[in-house]
């Protein structure tokens, strides 16, 4: 008889802390007191975490949930490199043989401190993902599916929590057909502003994202474990007047009203910007995700929630 796989409910967020001067590429992390800092923003309206790696920053992230009991659950996902070339990244997918080596004995460490941290902290960790956006056709860190899948199997025989990959919903109507039956749940990327797509539209394409999936495994749970709207552009991958504050805000209503109503569980992309992302241009779109600003301001969005951050001279609990 097959157990129902049961995932928690509540508000989920995606949570980076990385600030001004601050980078993974370069492992400056964010302070336990700077993660303090965010959690306890957070924890006034979320209760789910999204993790996307298990770097310093996420060992410190649970090292403080644990210690300072609060209530998070959280989905910790291992951030796989490149293993193969991808010749239709528009932003540099290729490699030499060496560097390619090198990320594949990277990834198996990678993997490793999932488990590692998984078994270390059951009760806070409710889900892994084991990679993100690692097999769409634009991705710069493209692993070959059968890879997935032997990774998949090694986490899931080594971890008591359901199992899962982050993608964009495009590879999951094909590509990505061998993979399902290994997973616990489909976690699926819907992203209508970077195709281009007006407000107006938005959430119907969220919603055609969607059903393309579960029109294709109806057995399979999905979770939506990225969906958000840029606030500054310069003009890259969208339109540049639909990045702005006021339309984020329709569309996470939007987005908050449609989920609730289905019981579907949504992590909302992301909880602050960060300026390390994408290219130096200040207007780089990557940078500007956050529903809150890299100095932990709300946007339009929040103001009405945390009234408190928003006002001049504001200081941070």
């Amino acid at each position: 008889m097959t157990t129902m796989l049961q995932l928690p409910h509540g508000n989920a967020i995606c949570y980076s802390g990385y600030r001004d001067g601050q980078n993974p590429g370069d492992k400056t992390y964010p302070s336990m007191v700077e993660i303090r800092e965010d959690l306890a923003i957070l924890s006034r309206h979320w209760s789910l975490l999204r993790l996307y790696d298990c770097s310093p920053h996420a060992e410190r992230v649970l090292h403080v949930i644990e210690e300072d009991g609060l209530p998070f659950q959280v989905m910790l996902g291992a951030y796989l490199g490149a293993e193969i070339n991808n010749f239709g990244c528009p932003w540099g997918g290729t490699y030499t043989e060496a560097e390619l080596e090198a990320g594949r004995a990277e990834n198996a460490a990678e993997l490793e401190r999932l488990i590692v941290l998984a078994n270390r902290y059951p009760a806070i960790v409710f889900a892994v993902a084991v990679g993100n956006e690692a097999t769409v056709d634009w991705t710069d860190h493209s692993v070959p599916v059968p890879n997935m899948i032997e990774y998949v199997r090694r986490v899931k025989a080594a971890v008591s929590q359901p199992v899962t990959f982050c993608e964009n919903y495009v590879p999951w109507q094909n590509k990505l057909r061998d993979l399902v039956p290994e997973l616990d749940f489909i976690s699926l990327h819907t992203y209508p502003v970077w195709e281009y797509k007006h407000i107006h539209e938005a959430l119907a394409y969220t919603k055609d994202n969607v059903a393309s999936v579960t029109s294709l495994y109806p057995d399979k749970p999905i979770v939506i474990t990225e969906a958000g709207w840029c606030t500054n552009s310069n003009g890259r991958g969208m339109k540049a007047e639909h990045a702005v504050q006021e339309l984020q805000a329709v569309y996470y209503r939007d987005l908050m009203d449609w989920t609730r109503a289905a019981g579907l569980l949504c992590f909302v992309f992301e909880a602050f910007d960060e300026n390390w992302k994408g290219s130096p241009d200040p207007m780089e779109p990557e940078k500007h995700w956050g529903l809150f600003t890299v100095d932990r301001r709300p946007k339009l969005v929040m103001q009405e929630l945390y009234p408190d951050l928003a006002m001049p001279g504001a200081v941070q609990d």
